[in-house]
C-alpha cells in the first residue's frame, strides 16, 4: 500500500461511518476512492476522509443526496482554481447559499431541541407531580 492511502476499514474508524456507507457514497460518485491496491480494495487519502466527513455533517441538516453532490462539485471546482472571476463569484454565490441553508436548518434544529426538551421537562414534572400525591 502506497504511503498516505488507507483502506477502508481505516476511513470508517476516523469518520464514524459504515462500511457499507463508504461504499455508498462511492457507488453514488460522491467519495470515489482515490486508488486501488494490487489485490482491488479501496484505497483512500487524507481528503477522501476530509470529503467524508464533510457529507457526514450534511446529514443531520438533512440536505439531498443532491444538494450535497452540487456543493461538492461547488468546492471541487473552486479547488481547482484557475476560475475566471465571473465563474469564481457565482461559486461562491452559491456556496453562500449553502451556508445560509445550513443556518436556516440549524435554526429549526434548535427550535425542535428546545421544544423537546421543554416536553421532556413537562413529563418530569408531572412525575413528580404523581409521585408527590401517592
Amino acid at each position: 500500500m502506497s504511503e498516505g492511502h488507507m483502506q477502508i476499514g481505516e476511513v470508517a474508524e476516523r469518520t464514524g461511518l459504515s462500511l457499507r456507507t463508504i461504499r455508498y457514497y462511492g457507488e453514488v460518485g460522491l467519495v470515489e476512492p482515490s486508488a486501488r491496491s494490487k489485490g482491488g480494495f479501496r484505497l483512500y487519502t487524507g481528503s477522501d476522509v476530509e470529503r467524508l466527513l464533510l457529507i457526514k455533517r450534511m446529514k443531520p441538516l438533512d440536505f439531498s443526496l443532491e444538494e450535497t453532490r452540487d456543493l461538492l462539485d461547488v468546492l471541487d471546482r473552486l479547488e481547482a482554481g484557475e476560475l475566471g472571476e465571473p465563474e469564481r463569484d457565482a461559486l461562491l454565490a452559491r456556496l453562500d447559499m449553502f451556508s445560509e441553508a445550513a443556518a436556516a436548518r440549524c435554526r429549526t434544529l434548535r427550535e425542535h431541541l428546545d421544544m423537546a426538551e421543554e416536553f421532556g421537562g413537562r413529563l418530569r414534572e408531572q412525575r413528580a407531580r404523581h409521585e408527590a400525591t401517592a
